[in-house]
């Protein structure tokens, strides 16, 4: 029998997970650490699943009429999951990309055929940044009303409840199946939040003593620093340990992490260097600095023996024209 699939959508999730075992001795490391490979979904990152769940909903919902235009703004990956999805659909796309994001992403977007515009691009952005300097939400809210002035369907992956679904319904799951239940500790990047609430709310619904940790950039390695050698994607949703976070997925689902690690840009550049040596792995900046506070995580002695899970977001091809692997 055959078995051919007749959509680029059909082929998102069922990624592997596998365990750095030379990672692990190279480091000595005594805890085993387990890397969701994200990279393996149809447009290289974890964000295919989000975007795909976001899109279908919308349409199943009737918010999303076929042929109509989709907008969304991003860093990168959600806009190429978005790019890839809305082409196979037959929905335009419009993508308003954050400052500082990388060259091969915009041009990935670009062969998709997507509309890709900067945030000064959004209408009455340049008044917004002159009063309120750089502030997302504000942006957000003037590229909202200009979505329904147009008629066109706002992603708004930041507030988009598809967002986590994805990860419950798919990602969790799946993490489950793999290790027969058996995970101490799931490491995940922030970011968004949406992987992270998700694939932990899933986690703690079905795994007893499961803890949760969370990952972000120190905020001088945020990718729209000036200057900074060294970025990772994402926002810092915790400005300190004392600072409640109040992110919509955090407090929607009363979710609550067991820790956060702030990671430095640098640091995540060297432990992809270092895994892309020792195992084959060549990771993205998110992924790496995941994987940077999961081998912090295993050389602590209360976790040997423990199964470290780390959701390893995406490849290194779309940061070539950084620091990273130079």
């Amino acid at each position: 029998m055959s078995n051919i699939y007749t959509s680029i959508t059909q082929l998102v999730g069922h990624t592997p997970l596998i365990e750095l075992v030379n990672f692990e001795k190279k480091n000595d490391l005594k805890a085993k650490v387990l890397g969701k490979l994200e990279y393996f979904n149809p447009t290289g990152s974890v964000k295919d699943r989000a975007a795909l769940e976001m899109l279908e909903e919308a349409e199943a919902r009737g918010e999303l009429r076929p042929g109509q235009t989709v907008v969304e703004t991003t860093s990168g990956n959600t806009g190429i999951a978005l790019a890839a999805f809305c082409a196979a659909k037959g929905h335009p796309l419009i993508i308003y990309m954050e400052p500082g994001c990388t060259p091969e992403r915009i041009q990935i977007m670009k062969a998709y055929g997507t509309t890709v515009l900067e945030y000064d691009d959004i209408p009455g952005a340049k008044e917004i940044i002159k009063e309120f300097g750089f502030n997302p939400v504000k942006l957000m809210g003037a590229v909202a009303e200009d979505c329904e002035k147009n008629g066109y369907y706002y992603v708004q992956q930041l507030t988009n409840e598809g967002n986590p679904i994805a990860h419950y319904k798919t990602t969790g799951p799946e993490l489950v199946a793999d290790t027969d239940g058996k995970i101490d500790i799931l490491v995940a990047l922030v970011g968004t939040a949406g992987t992270i609430t998700g694939v932990g709310s899933y986690l703690k619904d079905n795994i007893e003593g499961v803890k949760i940790v969370g990952v972000q950039p120190t905020p001088d390695s945020l990718s729209f620093v000036k200057d900074a050698k060294a970025t990772i994607d994402g926002v810092v949703i915790f400005d300190t340990p004392e600072r409640p976070c109040q992110h919509p997925f955090v407090l929607r689902r009363q979710f609550v992490f067991d820790e956060i690690i702030n990671v430095s840009g640098e640091s995540a550049y060297a432990t992809a260097r270092e895994v892309a040596a020792s195992d084959g792995i060549f990771l993205g900046a998110s992924a790496s600095a995941a994987l940077t506070v999961a081998k912090e995580l295993a050389a602590r002695p209360e976790n040997e023996g423990k199964n470290i899970v780390v959701m390893l977001a995406d490849n290194g091809m779309k940061y070539l024209s950084t620091n990273m692997y130079k």
